[in-house]
């Protein structure tokens, strides 16, 4: 009724009423301008890492396409649940954003007791990439093929172990899902991070890690190691001569899915700015080269698409989970 009376108002000093601007939705109007101010981007791990490199990538590219900061701010702890807590809690304005990880789909079934549904709290806004973890084994294993090494653990019961970088994390939970399909058990050894467990490795201690591809590819190229396969349902482009585990087991697949995610109720010409840019960004050849150097291709996708990844993830990780019978109170 006061943009009517307003409307008339206008007529009456000689404004056309066929003239006037048309109202838009309070959510296209923001988003015309959208952002006018720094934007919050919410890592939940530490700085330096490759995830937090990731971030660092992409919000540098869109304070420069967008003329305002994407600020990295690191949230780790309880396993990446704080840093998404955060953002569950956020105001729905496009002003704190997520880095979405393989975390945040292990994690749904993982923890027992979560203050947040994350599939339902959280928006997906735009892929960033997939990056492979390589299956790597000690200088002690003389299998030089995924078969090999299946028949090397299956005639060797109990003395075989596989190292990860903690309980729950996709480098853990990418051997659990190799032994439920191959049916090739080895014995779990958790480290608190992939340093430590890379130096057992190196030593013989431990016979097998799934490490993510940045941490672990410099002791291959360097023949320290050897990589057996990668866990990407196609080749590296990086090591294009190190076959896929799913060419020895068939449907294998257990790649680490990064994106970005917003507070749900985020309106959604605000998701549909960012989605535009982000894919800019990914098609820039100087990013692409980038993520390829960090392992994995960009992949461009609507939030819809990138939702029904995070639905698939969530998923599959849930089945390993489960096989895995690992829950964290």
């Amino acid at each position: 009724m006061a943009s009517r009376r307003a409307a008339m108002g206008l007529v009456a000093l000689g404004f056309s009423a066929l003239a006037l601007p048309l109202a838009l939705p309070v959510g296209s109007a923001f988003a015309l301008d959208y952002p006018t101010r720094p934007v919050r981007f919410i890592v939940g791990y530490p700085a330096g890492g490759s995830t937090d490199i990731v971030a660092r990538l992409v919000g540098q590219k869109l304070s420069e396409r967008l003329g305002q900061q994407f600020v990295i701010e690191n949230k780790p702890g309880a396993g990446n649940n704080i840093g998404t807590e955060t953002v569950v809690k956020a105001d729905p304005d496009g002003y704190t954003v997520l880095l979405v990880n393989p975390a945040n789909f292990i994690n749904a079934s993982l923890y027992v007791n979560l203050n947040f549904n994350f599939i339902r709290d959280i928006a997906p806004v735009a892929a960033f990439n997939r990056v492979p973890n390589i299956m790597t084994v000690s200088p002690g294993i003389k299998a030089k093929t995924v078969a090999e090494f299946i028949a090397y653990v299956k005639a060797n019961p109990g003395k075989v172990n596989l190292a990860s970088s903690g309980n729950g994390t996709s480098v853990h939970l990418s051997g659990e899902m190799f032994m439920a399909m191959t049916g090739a058990k080895m014995l779990h050894v958790p480290y608190r991070g992939a340093a430590p467990a890379t130096t057992d490795l190196l030593g013989d201690r431990v016979q097998v890690l799934f490490d993510n591809m940045p941490s672990i590819i410099g002791h291959i190229r360097g023949g320290a190691l050897r990589a057996l396969a990668v866990t990407t349902a196609t080749r590296s482009s990086e090591l294009p001569d190190v076959p896929t585990v799913g060419e020895t087991v068939p449907g294998y697949e257990a790649s680490a899915l990064f994106g970005m995610g917003a507070p749900k109720n985020t309106p959604p010409e605000i998701i549909a700015k960012l989605n535009k840019e982000i894919n800019a960004v990914l098609a820039d050849p100087e990013v692409k080269k980038r993520f390829v150097e960090l392992g994995g291709d960009p992949v461009i996708a609507t939030p819809e698409e990138f939702g029904a990844m995070i639905a698939a993830e969530t998923e599959k990780w849930e089945k390993v989970v489960k096989f895995a019978g690992i829950k964290i109170e």
